[in-house]
């Protein structure tokens, strides 16, 4: 099982609508394992604030986003890529219905904080590069901050996405439990 507590550096990606082909590529479609998956994760992004091919996906474990993330396609791969980069959450205002549930069954934590606190964060820290993150799965709280900021919020997730995650994902889940 995973911890209750996630941790670590999060990347702000500051804009709505990021959707699958922008998170994987479709012309990855054709790969059946995640390995090949890991270096072209948010390769055809495009942001001002963020070049993805000069991301060092290592030094992160939290992507932090706006609205609507992962729409269009419905492709497990979206999920799978960033679960191959070690991303253990992913926060925005809301989500892709398919995606949200996708990240839950890969054991990844979709985390959905109103706009006005996703405006927050952004206003805060989008021009930092050191902002760490500290996520409690237990008590559904989050604490980011740098040298000088600090935010705290509280977060919902039902009791079974919750006991999914903690598993590594349904998959984990269901043996574990069945």
């Amino acid at each position: 099982m995973k911890e209750h507590k996630f941790s670590g550096k999060a990347l702000l990606l500051d804009r709505d609508n990021i959707n699958t082909d922008e998170i994987i590529p479709a012309k990855y479609l054709t790969y059946i394992e995640k390995m090949p998956l890991k270096t072209h994760l948010l390769e055809d992004l495009i942001l001002d604030s963020v070049d993805p091919k000069k991301i060092s996906w290592e030094n992160y474990n939290v992507v932090i986003s706006r609205s609507n993330f992962g729409c269009g396609s419905s492709r497990e791969m979206a999920v799978w890529a960033f679960e191959i980069n070690g991303i253990s959450a992913i926060i925005a205002s809301n989500f892709a219905r398919i995606f949200r549930e996708n990240a839950v069954n890969s054991g990844i934590l979709p985390i959905e904080l109103g706009s006005e606190k996703i405006d927050q964060i952004f206003q805060k820290f989008l021009d930092l590069n050191d902002v760490n993150i500290e996520i409690d799965l237990e008590l559904q709280t989050l604490s980011i901050q740098d040298a000088k900021n600090k935010l705290e919020f509280s977060f919902k997730i039902t009791t079974f996405n919750k006991t999914v995650v903690t598993h590594g994902g349904l998959v984990n889940f269901a043996v574990e439990n069945y």
